[in-house]
């Protein structure tokens, strides 16, 4: 299997490259995404396809701009699913098509074949033009109807529970979750959702690979070279659309005692995972206010540098998740609790989705603020949790799934 890469002088939507049946992970315009398999597999079985890939690299300038590539635009990437339970499989896919989009306003291309002919010019243009080619679907009436998977008065059950078993000291935070169908008379567009989404969640994290879908506010580790980021999310509040009731559900939520004790419980960890691994590590020291169009969290930033030999994307991936914002602390104590008490299995939901290379760069956010999607895309199950500490309230946990549901079912509902 051989790969070749070039640079663009103007990308294609990267929405348009996925459509809704190819990959897709983005924030405001860059990322990555692609069309076509040219390998699939675990996380593991991924980077040694990748690593051979990367011995037999091939760089091409025509079409390009003529500028030499980085290193960062070396070939192939892996995009997929890791699971919200520690050690299940993870899902990975090498697209045979893929279109990166650089922070710096660059672009790239890259090929994957079993053999030359497809790498040639021809079969090159051929991908552009179709990834160019592309235009948004048309508006489409369609029939919907929305209902709890997960009966309320269990969801109320389980967070009872956990709020007990954080009073009585077995748990410092669990996070429980509920989720709720939307069933459609005809098939949902998924390149409609994408473009939906990104018209409401542009700064998200979205996504699009295998059944999952979703636009995550929430950046669980990226690495580039020795450089790596965090950004937790714990707290939340919603939002109106009026700005001085949001301004004012904000200043709420940072005095609110119950969700810095949530969000210290996550911070905590991220930071205490990383230190081990970097030469300097830096985070703010007060959490901020991270909204989007639904809702707003107590977010901080970590940066730091890594050690040598740095350990990988995949191998921070695997420390951090779930984290305390999705799981909570003691993690095994917590993940426990989840598997016994709540009333579904969560599969992808709450673990990571992004993309690595075989430098072991990449950029995964947590699995959330999604949808997971049936074979003939008439079903659509939503997922939407909250971190239970001695102080919530039932009632205003299951407020604030309903105000989490909306970034996904106002993509997915169209009448």
């Amino acid at each position: 299997m051989r790969q070749r890469t070039i640079q663009l002088e103007a990308a294609p939507d990267l929405n348009h490259v996925c459509r809704g049946d190819g990959v897709l992970f983005v924030r405001d315009g860059v990322g990555v995404a692609g069309r076509g398999v040219a390998a699939t597999g675990t996380a593991d079985e991924m980077a040694t396809v990748l690593a051979a890939l990367s011995c037999g690299h091939d760089f091409s300038h025509a079409g390009s701009s003529g500028a030499g590539p980085s290193e960062r635009d070396a070939g192939a990437v892996a995009v997929g699913l890791v699971p919200f339970l520690p050690g299940a499989d993870t899902r990975f896919v090498i697209p045979e098509f893929i279109v990166s989009k650089h922070p710096d306003g660059t672009a790239a291309a890259t090929l994957v074949s079993l053999d030359e002919a497809g790498l040639s010019d021809t079969a090159f243009a051929a991908a552009l033009a179709d990834a160019r080619a592309t235009r948004p679907p048309r508006p489409a009436v369609n029939g919907f109807k929305v209902a709890p998977a997960t009966p309320v008065e269990k969801y109320l059950d389980a967070v009872t529970g956990a709020r007990d078993a954080v009073r009585s000291g077995s748990l410092d935070k669990v996070v429980v979750a509920r989720d709720i169908e939307v069933l459609a008379e005809d098939p949902i567009n998924l390149h409609a959702v994408l473009l939906r989404l990104r018209a409401s969640f542009g700064s998200s994290y979205r996504y699009c690979v295998g059944d999952m879908i979703g636009a995550s506010p929430e950046l669980l580790v990226a690495v580039d070279g020795r450089s790596v980021r965090s950004h937790p999310l714990a707290g939340t509040a919603p939002r109106t659309g009026d700005h001085d009731t949001d301004a004012r559900l904000a200043a709420e939520l940072i005095a609110s005692t119950k969700n810095q004790v949530e969000h210290r419980v996550v911070i905590d960890m991220v930071r205490d995972t990383l230190l081990p691994h970097c030469s300097y590590l830096d985070w703010e020291a007060e959490p901020s206010i991270v909204a989007v169009a639904n809702v707003q969290h107590l977010g901080t930033e970590i940066e730091g540098a890594l050690s040598e030999p740095s350990p990988s994307v995949m191998d921070l991936v695997r420390m951090l998740s779930p984290t305390p914002a999705l799981g909570g602390h003691p993690s095994r104590e917590a993940i426990d609790f989840i598997v016994s008490h709540e009333p579904m299995e969560r599969g992808w939901y709450g673990g990571a989705v992004g993309w690595f290379d075989a430098h072991g760069n990449g950029q995964f956010a947590v699995t959330i603020r999604c949808a997971q999607m049936s074979r003939d895309r008439r079903r659509a199950r939503l997922f939407a949790g909250g971190g239970i500490v001695a102080e919530s309230d039932p009632l205003a946990e299951l407020a604030e799934t309903q105000a989490k549901f909306q970034a996904m079912l106002s993509a997915i509902v169209r009448a």
